[in-house]
């Protein structure tokens, strides 16, 4: 039985999906170049494709690929915006590729997002001129949207709509939020091709990647064709695909529940994965499954060796042996390090386990892999600089120094404008909040102050949402501090669907480190991995569960509210989500508890999860499509 309607290709990594994207494109425009016509490009912009174009500058430095011959169509730009501004689309594509290549600039189209109102429709039908009489596009690169929208089509476009003005959906704007520095500050409009240009490219590639966006490609590929879902309508084109990472293929049917589709390969990863899937969907304890419900569910040949009971007992007591209150270990003295991608990521998704580590005679080291200022608030500067003043005051600072730090931080918020890079000055006083927020919170949970690292990776240092790439510097950084510690166990941010890819890339250079380390002991740590802020580990994922009793969720939620800076509204709440962290974290944890006792587990308040990397189920499934390829 076949439930996808669009071919979809799974990729171990966004890198690699990225990769293949970026050497079809690479194929078409040499093939283009022989027979000495122009390729035309469908482009797109955002976290997505960055790694497309990244792919495709190397070609072309390092293997002699020429885009002379390449003319490119953008599919949307926000309006009103000045192509100058950081957020613009136009900057964006000059940053990321067209300053990189050899592309020439009257081959370049981007939608302009500074026209005056009545301009716009004209402005749109000489757009899709320009399409036609370029041939028409022969690929066409798209991100998808968690409202399912291509370009800035919104649930509700037609399949023969053109390149025109739409508002903005509320979901949309919240996702772009971070770029702009909250959500007030996105445009409330945009320019973008419409369903009908997008549909009438030859070939279409569609990329997704992270956990976050499995919900909606299951939608696009599994169900029905709607405008409810623009990116549904990609199932009738002749030559579209999905260009899909693992965590974006984690609702696909063959990967959520396989043996659905048909004859199943079963090892242990996929027991254990089928056996709580169908505890779930009956609603019952993993010890009440039935031989009749194994089989009503197309699950008869996982249990016909020893039965229901005799498979039921076997994963009831995995799930058991996950559940620890030691989660350091009983004999104490283990030096443990938690790194911590933001200064808050810590307390947040593991502070009732910081706190039981210190409590349990462990030496636990913190360490702070970015400063995070991006994420403090510029009224916080006036307030700390209204502290310093007076400060100064007290102690003895001259006027004339005094005087010269209130201007310059007056002057400066004064006339920022969002999106605004601050200055070395601000960007300092920004990350100096941060640090005195995770110092107090980690003294809360029991962490002396010696034991704290802060290691400002370069990576985070751009002033601007957009990161660079990890480098030597940053790994070296990180190699660093794994040879001072000695670390026998590390925990870190295994989540990666934070809004803005710090703890990617914060993961990356961690095990680059960890590749190169060599401890004098011949036994590499242990590496556990907890979730961030946006979403927990599934049941069938979980290694290590450790309860926590309402006083020590209580106490979490104090160490989270150190973080003053981010308390009552953060910067980058991430887009799924507007309450506070610490209603996030104790509802996390507290439903991780729950599902433990639906599943006829020991009842608990509420429970922190943790994987051991590398996870078998990614293991499993990287596994699986080598085999497939």
């Amino acid at each position: 039985m076949q439930t996808e309607k669009v071919p979809v290709r799974i990729y171990a990594s966004s890198k690699e999906a990225s990769r293949a994207v970026a050497h079809r494109i690479a194929a078409i425009v040499r093939e283009k170049a022989a027979a000495g016509r122009q390729a035309v490009l469908g482009l797109a912009t955002g976290h997505t494709p960055v790694n497309v174009y990244k792919e495709l500058i190397r070609l072309h430095r390092e293997e002699g690929l020429s885009l002379a011959n390449v003319v490119t169509f953008n599919l949307d730009e926000y309006w009103p915006i000045q192509p100058r501004d950081i957020q613009s689309y136009h900057y964006w594509m000059r940053e990321n590729l067209f300053r990189h290549v050899d592309i020439p600039a009257a081959n370049i189209h981007i939608p302009l997002g500074d026209l005056a109102e009545g301009d716009v429709e004209d402005y749109c039908r000489q757009y899709e001129e320009q399409i036609a009489r370029a041939g028409g596009m022969d690929l066409q690169i798209l991100g998808i949207g968690r409202t399912g929208h291509i370009g800035f089509n919104e649930p509700g476009s037609s399949p023969d709509s053109r390149t025109r003005k739409v508002w903005l959906d509320k979901v949309t704007r919240k996702d772009a939020a971070s770029d702009f520095f909250g959500e007030e500050n996105v445009p409330a409009a945009a320019l973008t091709m419409g369903v009908g240009s997008i549909l009438q490219a030859r070939e279409i590639a569609l990329l997704a990647f992270g956990e976050n966006k499995a919900p909606i490609v299951q939608r696009a590929v599994e169900g029905e064709v709607s405008s409810a879902v623009a990116a549904s309508f990609l199932q009738e084109h002749p030559k579209a695909a999905f260009y899909i990472d693992a965590a974006a293929a984690a609702d696909l049917t063959r990967i959520a529940a396989p043996w659905l589709l048909g004859q199943c390969a079963w090892d242990a990863v996929m027991e254990r994965h089928a056996v709580i899937w169908l505890a779930r969907k009956l609603r019952k304890p993993i010890l009440k499954l039935t031989d009749e419900d194994y089989a009503e569910n197309r699950l008869a040949d996982l249990c016909h060796r020893g039965g229901a009971y005799d498979l039921n007992i076997k994963i009831f007591r995995q799930l058991m042996e996950t559940i620890t209150g030691w989660p350091g270990g009983k004999d104490g003295g283990k030096r443990v390090l938690v790194l911590s991608p933001h200064p808050d990521d810590d307390v947040i998704c593991m502070g009732g386990t910081m706190a039981r580590l210190a409590e349990q005679g462990h030496q636990v080291h913190a360490a702070y892999m970015v400063s995070g200022y991006l994420s403090v608030f510029d009224h916080d500067v006036s307030r700390f600089a209204d502290f310093v003043r007076g400060f100064n005051k007290i102690f003895g600072l001259t006027v004339e120094q005094t005087v010269a730090i209130e201007g310059h931080i007056d002057r400066f918020l004064h006339q920022k404008r969002p999106g605004d890079i601050d200055t070395p000055e601000i960007q300092k006083i920004k990350g100096l909040i941060r640090r005195t927020e995770a110092i107090d919170a980690a003294k809360f949970c029991g962490i002396t102050e010696e034991h704290m690292h802060f290691l400002d990776l370069p990576f985070y240092n751009t002033g601007r949402v957009a990161k660079l790439s990890i480098s030597r510097d940053d790994v070296e950084l990180v190699g660093r501090l794994l040879e001072e510690v000695k670390p026998e166990m590390i925990f870190t941010a295994g989540d990666m669907s934070d809004p803005h890819g710090t703890h990617r890339l914060c993961m990356e250079a961690l095990l680059s480190a960890l590749g190169q380390y060599k401890p004098a002991s011949g036994l590499s740590p242990q590496l556990w991995l907890y979730r961030g802020a946006w979403q927990e580990w599934p049941p069938e994922a979980i290694d290590m569960a450790v309860p926590l009793s309402p006083d020590e969720l209580r106490q979490k939620r104090f160490a989270i509210f150190r973080h003053q800076s981010q308390k009552d509204r953060a910067m980058f709440p991430g887009p799924y989500d507007s309450r506070e962290f610490w209603q996030r974290a104790e509802e996390r944890n507290i439903g991780t508890a729950t599902m433990y006792d639906q599943l006829g587990l020991p009842e608990y308040h509420a429970i922190e999860a943790f994987v051991l990397h590398p996870p078998a189920r990614s293991a499993h499934l990287a596994s699986q499509l080598t085999k497939a390829q």
